[in-house]
């Protein structure tokens, strides 16, 4: 049965990579995948890892309709045995259901990969349709970590290495630039600070206390 399976994780923790190999892999067994992106780091058309390994893809525009891709793709005579859906998360609602659309009446295997929520930790329109429609959710189990050595679960925008909270849902950027609009990996405790790698070292940090009240 073909299914429609969501990759999920923090930035940094090899999503594309692994895009990267479940395309390698196919390949060598003579299978043809039709890979699909989004604002790629690597420019348009193309899927990225921060290893360095690279492919040529297509990339999705506002209001493109994936399902009627493929189904004219096919119906001039090529091939399409499975489809990669990189930068998942920038896909629109109605997108994922196309893709949904794919499983359920092309008969292909859909992989998506995408991180789940926002610089703000709020859920990412495509993302959100995925975890609704996907016939499983996988968690990536390569941890990204965060600058104090505990595993990363949120997504921190910075600006001249302070994060930031406010503005456009997407910004393309990358992880490790610190004096431009970048992204760095947090920890819960130091997303809710908004204490990145920058201002941590930049003071020293103050020891949790409880809150107590003086008589």
């Amino acid at each position: 049965m073909s299914e429609l399976v969501f990759f999920s994780g923090t930035m940094d923790c090899g999503k594309s990579t692994l895009a990267l190999q479940i395309e390698h892999n196919r390949s060598a067994r003579g299978l043809q995948g039709m890979i699909f992106t989004r604002d790629d780091r690597a420019g348009q058309g193309k899927l990225s890892s921060r290893l360095g390994l690279v492919t040529d893809a297509v990339e999705v525009e506002d209001g493109q309709d994936l399902y009627a891709y493929l189904v004219d793709h096919l119906s001039q005579g090529r091939r399409a045995d499975y489809v990669i859906a990189d930068e998942a998360q920038f896909l629109a609602p109605e997108q994922i259901d196309q893709l949904a659309r794919v499983v359920d009446d092309l008969g292909l295997d859909v992989y998506a990969f995408g991180i789940t929520t926002d610089f703000r930790s709020k859920l990412f329109p495509g993302s959100q349709r995925l975890v609704e429609l996907a016939d499983r959710v996988e968690v990536l189990q390569v941890e990204a970590l965060c600058w104090c050595g505990a595993r990363a679960t949120h997504n921190a925008r910075t600006i001249g290495g302070h994060m930031v909270v406010e503005g456009a849902q997407v910004v393309v950027g990358d992880v490790n630039q610190p004096d431009d609009i970048g992204y760095e990996v947090l920890c819960r405790r130091h997303h809710r600070r908004r204490m990145t790698a920058a201002t941590a070292h930049a003071g020293a940090l103050s020891p949790d206390v409880l809150p107590v009240e003086t008589a």
